[in-house]
């Protein structure tokens, strides 16, 4: 416990080396502290000299963890307790002001001293809860991720998403137990990685090599990459309804009327803190929706099965709204523009002549923008080549305001506002 402040509760960052790699404000704090929260792996790291009571982590964690954040408790953390840790959770569940984080170096940055790897050109991805598809974001020709592991079957399992993924030419090292006395390194192409399954506490460096093909980050992927039944919007119609959405890190969309998910799906690539919910009526495009999220790098995608708009009580206020489907449906658009946040905008598609009716309707009430797009595609014409017009699609977009929209006032009755 910190004597100057004890109505602090205290978070302690500790790695592998233990107890005598600890700075002397941590060993401070521990040896002053009633009560000590931990794992059990890291309260094992503690000597018999910290006279604490040890209280090990509830679980599940969420549930119960608040209740032990008392002033004057100590919580163990591996490694720095803000980048991908619990120090984050207390942060949320707590006062702020009253939560003291005393770091340790992370496994990554550890990791990084190990094979002299910036820090500033490396992607670090977390897989202790995600699912390992999200990898394939991050795969490019020449770049380095470094992966924190879920337990010692995560490389394996990442060795084999490189093959599956066509980076079986990348290199892997598994850094276990950084900075301990049972630190260990292994090495090896992802191809060929036999590797039996070792520490728990891990670290895989990926390195991928040049020259092979990867997926860019740009909006408007090639519509081969999707699976689809047909409802897709198209890649050049997708590019510029991405760049009317116009995503930023950590904004929320609704994809409603998905088809095959492509706007969600690139809206999550943008950036890894973006976030989306996919909505669609039809159980078989939903499976394709998942699938192509997965094959993608997004498994993060929340996909909501049922007809807008029932379909989109209690989701969480969306920061952008895409509707691709569904848009002649009655109360689709009204719900959709109601449960915008103010700033936040509406993109909506139209490609028969009763969906576009809809959108000239609410241009004229509205304002906005009105853009109707034409696209050709160079096709075969006998032994030559001719253009082969797509159907044509009109794009509305429109801003809300904080009094410039039906609902700025009343939010859709279903929508999370907190």
């Amino acid at each position: 416990m910190d004597a100057d402040n004890p109505d602090l509760v205290t978070v302690v960052g500790i790695g592998a080396g233990g107890w005598s790699d600890l700075s002397r404000t941590a060993v401070s704090a521990l040896s002053s502290a009633p009560v000590i929260v931990g794992s059990a792996r890291q309260l094992s790291l503690l000597p018999p000299s910290v006279t604490a009571r040890r209280v090990p982590l509830p679980s599940p964690l969420l549930p119960g963890l608040g209740t032990l954040l008392e002033p004057g408790v100590v919580v163990l953390a591996s490694g720095d307790p803000m980048f991908h840790g619990i120090g984050a959770t207390i942060m949320r569940l707590s006062d702020p002001s009253r939560v003291r984080i005393i770091p340790h170096p992370s496994s990554v940055s550890l990791a990084a001293a190990r094979l002299g790897w910036p820090l500033a050109t490396t992607e670090v991805i977390s897989l202790v809860t995600a699912d390992p598809a999200t990898l394939r974001r991050a795969l490019n020709p020449g770049r380095r991720v470094l992966v924190l592991s879920r337990d010692a079957t995560t490389p394996g399992r990442v060795a084999s998403l490189l093959v599956e993924a066509g980076f079986g030419a990348a290199s892997m090292t598994v850094l276990s137990q950084l900075g301990g006395p049972s630190e260990h390194i292994c090495s090896g192409v992802a191809s060929s990685w036999a590797h039996p399954p070792g520490d728990a506490l891990n670290v895989i460096a990926v390195s991928c090599p040049p020259g092979v093909s990867g997926i860019s980050v740009a909006p408007g992927l090639s519509d081969s990459l999707y699976e689809t039944d047909g409802q897709l919007t198209k890649r050049e119609v997708r590019a510029v309804t991405m760049a009317v959405l116009a995503p930023t890190p950590g904004a929320l969309l609704w994809d409603v009327g998905a088809g095959s998910g492509s706007i969600g799906i690139e809206w999550m690539r943008s950036h890894p803190d973006c976030r989306a919910y996919a909505v669609e009526s039809s159980p078989a495009r939903v499976t394709t929706i998942r699938t192509n999220a997965l094959y993608l790098g997004v498994p993060g995608l929340e996909v909501v099965t049922g007809p807008a708009p029932d379909a989109l009580t209690g989701l969480p206020t969306p920061d952008a709204v895409f509707i691709g489907g569904g848009l002649t449906r009655e109360g689709v658009l009204e719900a959709c523009l109601a449960a915008l946040r103010p700033g936040g905008r509406l993109v909506a598609n139209a490609v028969t002549l009763e969906s576009e009716a809809t959108l000239a309707a609410a241009y004229a009430e509205l304002g906005g923008e009105l853009t109707r797009l034409s696209v050709s595609r160079g096709s075969p014409v006998g032994g030559f080549t001719g253009w082969r017009p797509m159907m044509p699609v009109t794009i509305w977009s429109v801003t809300r305001l904080s009094a410039g929209l039906p609902g700025a006032v009343t939010p859709f009755p279903g929508a999370v506002t907190s």
